[in-house]
């Protein structure tokens, strides 16, 4: 009874359980066939809407050809108007290239007439002149030539007036300022300087026993005592002025002192010659300081102090660089230049003279090594070589250095020539002015500072009178060394001259 009751569980558990599994799989049947039909209706639908798209494509790119379509067909209209047009301008050129020829034809034809028409002119010509058509052209050219020489003169001179009015004006301005802020006094030193003595009896003391104190004089300044010519004076000669003036100083403290003899002159020489020196030094400190120039290094210093001692056509070289320093700066601050330079430039400019007669060279040269030696800038060491144009100037400070020195040096009474050399000058100025064509006098006149030229009307003209006078005062540059500078004047004159009977 267990067994079939127990039997009778298990066949209805497994009815149930069939009848669950057979709800089971009907359910899956049901799902499967209903996510079959939404993924069947889904796939319907997108494929629909990729019909859709299609389509819209399809249209786009129908009207898309429609359009392409009717642009290449009014492009080829265009393109066949355009060739029709061609064909036309290619039937005018056509025409128009015949008809060049035929009037090509026709020039040459023509030209073969003229050119045997103006041969037989020019035959004509040459038969009523009497000359070749080389020597007619060779005359005409040489009548345009005269023509544009007259023409260019007068160019040349109405300009150089011009330019000439204007740097002339502001250059006397500069100059005149110049001036005016520096006056210096002018006074030519002699070779000689003049010992007074208290009276005639100390000349014996000063010529000492069998002349053996004068003797030692001279031996040892290197200078010329000349005792008898002036009364209670002893005049001492010598063309070193350093050398003259510790002779001086020697033989006034020997005088002061008393005490007259060889061994007390060389003693009384050896410290003169070191104060002398020490003065020298000191000269060139003050002379630096009053002009505000610094760093100067101290053998130039010494050699500012030196040019105390040293002249130039008689004029104080020390008292010249001073002068050309103050209007060297003067001008720079008027032309917006570094003035300090220009200045330092200026002092320095003669330096070579200190030593000039110690080393070869012009002073230019020597000034110039000396200033690099010492440490000076490229710009100093320019402007004193190129002061005496020796090297081209190339700055404007070493241009005013070389105009300082000339105002320095022309100022009247500055300085002072012998008559041969004067007399020299004035010779070669005129021969100068005589060596040109057209020129029948000379005269140097205003000691050489102008030459007067009178010219032959005939051979010069007005316009050819300017281009003579340059080109005299560009030989007179070039040949000729003086001070300042110098007028040229050409004087042109016409005389009609008659006589009433």
């Amino acid at each position: 009874m267990g067994w079939i009751l127990q039997k009778r569980m298990v066949d209805r558990k497994l009815g149930d359980a069939q009848t669950k599994a057979d709800r089971i799989i009907e359910e899956a049947q049901e799902t499967v066939e209903a996510q079959i039909n939404r993924v069947t209706l889904e796939a319907k639908e997108e494929a629909r809407q990729q019909q859709k798209r299609l389509d819209r494509e399809m249209t786009r790119r129908r009207v898309e050809l429609d359009r392409l379509e009717q642009k290449i067909l009014k492009r080829d209209g265009v393109l066949d108007k355009k060739l029709e047009t061609a064909e036309k301008r290619e039937q005018a050129l056509t025409q128009k290239e015949n008809r060049l020829d035929q009037m090509k034809r026709d020039l040459q034809q023509r030209a073969g007439t003229l050119e045997d028409q103006v041969q037989e002119v020019i035959r004509r010509c040459e038969e009523v002149s009497g000359m070749t058509a080389e020597q007619a052209k060779q005359v005409l050219l040489e009548s345009l030539e005269t023509e544009l020489k007259q023409d260019a003169a007068g160019i040349i001179r109405r300009v150089e007036n011009e330019t000439r009015e204007a740097s002339s004006k502001k250059a006397r301005q500069i100059i005149t300022l110049a001036i005016q802020k520096y006056a210096a006094e002018q006074v030519g030193e002699s070779t000689i300087s003049v010992v007074n003595l208290p009276s005639d009896e100390v000349k014996g003391r000063i010529i000492g026993r069998e002349g053996r104190n004068i003797r030692t004089l001279e031996a040892v300044t290197g200078c010329n005592f000349i005792v008898d010519d002036t009364p209670e004076a002893v005049v001492l000669s010598c063309f070193d002025p350093l050398r003259r003036e510790i002779a001086r100083l020697t033989l006034e403290k020997l005088l002061t002192d008393g005490r007259i003899h060889p061994g007390r002159i060389e003693d009384i020489f050896a410290k003169t010659e070191k104060e002398v020196q020490d003065a020298i030094r000191e000269l060139g400190e003050q002379t630096a300081f009053d002009l505000g120039i610094h760093g100067l290094h101290p053998e130039l210093v010494r050699l500012v102090g030196r040019l105390k001692y040293r002249t130039s056509y008689g004029q104080n070289v020390l008292g010249h660089s001073i002068e050309v320093a103050s209007v060297a700066k003067i001008m720079a601050a008027e032309l917006n230049v570094d003035s300090q330079l220009a200045k330092r430039a200026g002092l320095l400019h003669d330096i070579g003279k200190a030593v000039s007669y110690e080393m070869e060279g012009t002073h230019a040269n020597i000034g110039a090594e000396l200033a690099k030696k010492y440490g000076e800038t490229p710009a100093i060491v320019h402007a004193i070589a190129a002061h005496h144009a020796e090297e081209e100037p190339r700055t404007i400070v070493a241009v005013l250095v070389q105009a300082a020195d000339a105002i320095s040096a022309a100022r009247p009474g500055a300085r002072r020539e012998t008559l041969e050399t004067y007399i020299k000058r004035l010779k070669n100025l005129e021969a100068i002015a005589d060596s040109f064509d057209g020129v029948s006098k000379a005269y140097a006149i205003q000691a050489g500072r102008e030459i007067r030229i009178l010219v032959d009307p005939d051979k010069v003209d007005d316009t050819m009178a300017a281009s003579l006078a340059r080109d005299i005062t560009k030989k007179v540059e070039a040949e000729l060394e003086y001070p300042g500078q110098i007028k040229v004047t050409v004087l042109r004159e016409v005389r009609s001259v008659e006589y009433a009977k």
